[in-house]
């Protein structure tokens, strides 16, 4: 039996890390990602692209900028106030603290420093304005079901997640 590769079609599992450059952990997935490679659902800094035509078992690591993972960080969606003005419940590290536009919409902001009677939030993603590396290992790439296609997606049929 030969081995299965990633290409458009195939229903992959796969597991990774992201780090820093100097090899930090940042963010770790040890419960399998599942998608339809070619599909809808779209993998950070062409994770997918890193992977087609490899297959279970093999390990790909890839860096990647900001502008590939999660942005330049936006000097914009920071914000400090004088910490008698935020509400109690927000007066810790790592709080997250929804907030409105005036457009209605809504983003998440967290609490990343309290100093000298002041609060800073922050809406970019922690990770954003880093170069990083990812590290992914193939668990699985198979034919994909019916059942595959209304849980993940598969590219022309319904049932796909965006």
């Amino acid at each position: 039996m030969s081995k299965e590769i990633i290409k458009v079609g195939k229903f992959v599992s796969l597991t990774y890390s992201i780090c820093d450059l100097d090899g930090n952990v940042l963010e770790q997935s040890d419960l399998p990602v599942n998608y339809i490679h070619g599909g809808e659902t779209e993998l950070i800094g062409g994770m997918d692209k890193a992977v087609a035509g490899k297959g279970p078992g093999d390990q790909v690591s890839i860096k990647i900028s900001p502008s590939d993972g999660f942005g330049d960080h936006d000097p914009d969606l920071t914000f400090t106030d004088e910490l008698e003005n935020v509400p109690p419940q927000f007066r810790q590290l790592g709080a997250e603290v929804q907030m409105q536009n005036e457009d209605g919409e809504v983003k998440s902001f967290i609490v990343t420093k309290i100093e000298n009677g002041k609060l800073t939030v922050d809406g970019n993603h922690p990770l954003a304005g880093k170069d990083l590396k990812i590290n992914v290992k193939i668990l699985e790439v198979r034919d994909a079901t019916k059942e595959d296609a209304m849980s993940v997606g598969i590219p022309g049929q319904s049932g796909t997640l965006n």
